[in-house]
């Protein structure tokens, strides 16, 4: 009994820890909260939300310097929202793959370089 309610608990407490942060409604210690988030940029963020709501992930990205599209894909992973909406971009994960999967091996490098056929190794 007791290790169920302890169980309940602390899921509550997981579940809280990764709550969705929404830029348009979230005050300097919420933002603050989000992992990649500091004092400077949380600050940046109220500043330029003064002048009106973020419309959307590309506009928040737009008007805040200092958010790019990886940060923000990292800020939305960790929680922050845009309208309750998360970024729609590539995660960084995804693009540090695909940036390594496209990079040309020596190998191929050299055999372009010489136009001619690599010898077999079998």
């Amino acid at each position: 009994m007791i290790k169920t309610l302890l169980g309940a608990v602390l899921a509550l407490f997981a579940a809280a820890a990764f709550a969705a942060v929404d830029v348009n409604k979230a005050d300097m210690a919420a933002l603050d909260s989000v992992k990649g988030i500091g004092p400077a940029l949380a600050t940046k963020l109220l500043d330029e939300r003064k002048k009106g709501n973020f419309k959307d992930w590309n506009d928040l990205i737009d008007r805040v310097s200092g958010v790019g599209s990886g940060n923000a894909a990292r800020f939305s992973a960790a929680g922050l929202t845009v309208n309750d909406a998360s970024y729609a971009g590539a995660s960084p994960a995804a693009a540090k793959t695909t940036s390594k999967t496209l990079a040309p091996t020596k190998a191929t490098s050299a055999a372009q370089k010489t136009d001619k056929p690599q010898a077999s190794t079998r």
